[in-house]
This record gives structure tokens, C-alpha cells and sequence, in this order.
């Protein structure tokens, strides 16, 4: 089974090229839903392939979410594929498909749309040969707002994946190939101070400033960041006020939140709302509103998930490969919602490159075969 995957994907390199040359020229920048379900589009065409059927999950703020399965072998446990077609450039910003010797360079291309190509590679190698009813049955969910956290594409993946065992997410690659087994939780909170307005110069006594009693709360959660446990507090931007003599009653921010266990989530979130509580009382007449919370779970590393690095790294090394845990990532994926149901998750499966999320972003093209190649021989 897998040596005949193996040669069907050797020599498939130009029709990978064919296939994601036009997704990457396409914009499909999260909010650019016109150009987003044109991807959808293509990317549902790609995925027309025997033994594979789809559904389109409408979507009324982005593109719509696809999700597609397999019948495989009912006596494996499902395996779910989990990908993303948005990019987090707006039109104008970086465009364009281009060849750089052995680099491809473009805008999705490593982060994620090579992912996806190397996922329906994959699967034409092993319906072209051995039939993907002789593998595990399969849940691939392609979301379409991974990059705003996935707020609806979170309960898309729910949804599809939810009898799966494992989950393979095609990320961009890393150096060296690694597979990313942890990844830090995310959250997002709006901070908004309460205060009573008054003249400066008249009536400062009868003032409650905003501004002041949200200034303590940025203190005291600042504090809060622990490197040795990797839970970070950044408060990112702040507003409020409208003159220098007007005592402000109103005044807001915005912070960032990072942690690596659901634990230190949970603890947290609690001490950020005490000191919530404590800048209001410390300054009588103001309060502090919070809203927000958790936006992602972390990915937990877990003895079903390196037994599932394992399996992976295996097939991945006999594909040419190189196979090595990452470290720690600091953001987040939808790995981390498969992780947080329970289902051994592993990521960083698309091919390898760089620069993702900047204008330098390319992929070494020969691995779209190698990566097609090791899920190819991972699933067979």
C-alpha cells in the first residue's frame, strides 16, 4: 500500500504547483469573503476525488467552512485532517505567485494553502491506488476565519471531527520538519473603566477618573506574567478621555493573554477579575467592566499525542524527511481545539518554510511532494 502511494505522488510536484498556484493568487484574506469562497471553490474542486464526499457550512460573516469525509476501513478510528483557507493579508498588501529557484513565495503558500494541497495529494495517491476505503475512515475540515482565532470555525471542527482519535493539523512547516505537539493557549480581554466626568480646574474634586483607575488594573496585571509557567499578561492598547481638562469617566483597553494549561487559564482569568474588582474599590466611584475570555485552548502535549508524533515521524522519515519535536509555540491553531476535545493532536504538517505572516513568505517546494508523501504512507 504504501510503496504504491509513494511512487503516485513521486513525480506529481508541477500538477501540485498547477493546483496551488491559483489558490494562492486568489485573495482570501479573512474578511474578504467574495475572494474567500472562490478558494472555497477551487479548493472544492481539488478535493473531487473518488471515495470522498463534501458539504459546504454557510457562513453569513466569512467565507464558508468546508468539510468533507471518507467511509475507510470502520474497523480503524477516524483521523481528522484540519486546515485553513484565509490569509491574513488584505487585498493590495502582498499578492502574487512566484517561482524562486527552489522556493515558492506568496501569500497562503506556506500558511496554509501548500498544507492543503499536500492533504489532497495525499488522498488522490491513496484513492488512485490502494482506495481510501483500505484506510481509516477520514474527517477533513477546511475552516475559513483560523485567523481571527476561529470563532465559528472552532464549532465547524467540533462538529465534523467529534468521533475522531487523531487529528493532523497542515500548519506551516517548521525547520527541520519539526511536528508541533504544544502550542499556548489564547485569550482576549476589553478592559472599560468607569469613572464620572468633571472640570478640571472647577469641579476636580467631584471627578472619578477613568484613566486612573485603569492604570491601576494594567499595573497590577502586568504582574501577572510568569515566564517559568509561560503565562504572559501584554496589555496592548489603551483609550480613553477626551481633553486634558476633563477629569475622563471613561477609558478602555485591550490585553492579550497567553498560558499553556487549561489550569493556568482558569487561574488567570480569575486574578485578572480581582484586580478588576480591586482598582474599583481602591478608587471609590469607579469600576471596571471585562469582557472577553478564553479565545483558544492551549494545546497540551499528552502520551496519546506523542505516541501520535511518533506514528507520524515514522512515515514522515521514510518520505526523506526530517522529524523532530518543536519546541513551545506561542500562537495558537486549530489544534488546539482538537486537542481540548480529547483527541490526540499533532501540527506543523504542511511543507516547510518560512516567513509566515510577512511579506518573505515561501515554502521549499519539493517538500509539498515529501509532506503528500509522509501522510500518504501515515494513513496508508
Amino acid at each position: 500500500m504504501t510503496n504504491a502511494a509513494s511512487t503516485w505522488i513521486s513525480d506529481k510536484l508541477p500538477a501540485m504547483e498547477a493546483a496551488l498556484a491559483p489558490l494562492v493568487e486568489i485573495n482570501s484574506f479573512t474578511d474578504n469573503v467574495e475572494g474567500g469562497r472562490v478558494v472555497g471553490a477551487e479548493l472544492r474542486e481539488l478535493f473531487e476525488i473518488p471515495g470522498v464526499t463534501g458539504r459546504v457550512v454557510a457562513s453569513s460573516r466569512y467565507a464558508d467552512h468546508l468539510v468533507f469525509s471518507t467511509g475507510g476501513n470502520a474497523q480503524r478510528a477516524p483521523i481528522a485532517l484540519v486546515g485553513h483557507l484565509d490569509t491574513v493579508f488584505p487585498p493590495g498588501t502582498f499578492e502574487g505567485y512566484r517561482k524562486d529557484g527552489d522556493l515558492r513565495r506568496g501569500p497562503g503558500a506556506l500558511d496554509m494553502k501548500g498544507g492543503l494541497v499536500v492533504v489532497a495529494f495525499a488522498l488522490r495517491a491513496l484513492a488512485e491506488t490502494v482506495g481510501l476505503d483500505a484506510i481509516a475512515p477520514l474527517r477533513i475540515v477546511i475552516v475559513a476565519d483560523e485567523e481571527v482565532g476561529s470563532p465559528e470555525g472552532q464549532g465547524v471542527i467540533r462538529e465534523a471531527i467529534a468521533d475522531a482519535r487523531s487529528c493532523l493539523v497542515f500548519e506551516s512547516g517548521r525547520a527541520g520538519d519539526a511536528i508541533i505537539t504544544r502550542r499556548k493557549g489564547t485569550g482576549m480581554i476589553r478592559a472599560i473603566a468607569h469613572g464620572k466626568a468633571a472640570h478640571a480646574g472647577n469641579l476636580h474634586h467631584e471627578g472619578k477618573n477613568a484613566i486612573w483607575a485603569l492604570c491601576r488594573f494594567v499595573d497590577a496585571i502586568q504582574r501577572l506574567t510568569d515566564y517559568d509557567r509561560g503565562v504572559t499578561v501584554n496589555v496592548g492598547k489603551i483609550s480613553g478621555g477626551t481633553s486634558k481638562n476633563t477629569v475622563p469617566d471613561r477609558a478602555e483597553a485591550l490585553v492579550d493573554l497567553r498560558f499553556c494549561t487549561r489550569a493556568d487559564a482558569e487561574r488567570l482569568l480569575a486574578e485578572v477579575r480581582a484586580a478588576a474588582t480591586a482598582s474599583g474599590v481602591v478608587l471609590e466611584g469607579t469600576r471596571l467592566e471585562l469582557e472577553g475570555g478564553i479565545a483558544r485552548e492551549p494545546l497540551e502535549r499528552t502520551d496519546a499525542s506523542v505516541a501520535l508524533m511518533n506514528a507520524y515521524a515514522e512515515a514522515a522519515r521514510a518520505a526523506g524527511l526530517n522529524a523532530s519535536e518543536a519546541g513551545l509555540i506561542g500562537g495558537g491553531s486549530d489544534a488546539s481545539t482538537s486537542g481540548s476535545m480529547g483527541i490526540a493532536s499533532i501540527d506543523g504538517l504542511g511543507p516547510r518554510g518560512k516567513g509566515f505572516h510577512t511579506h518573505d513568505e515561501q515554502i521549499e517546494a519539493i517538500t509539498l511532494v515529501q509532506k503528500a508523501d509522509a501522510l500518504a504512507r501515515f494513513l496508508a
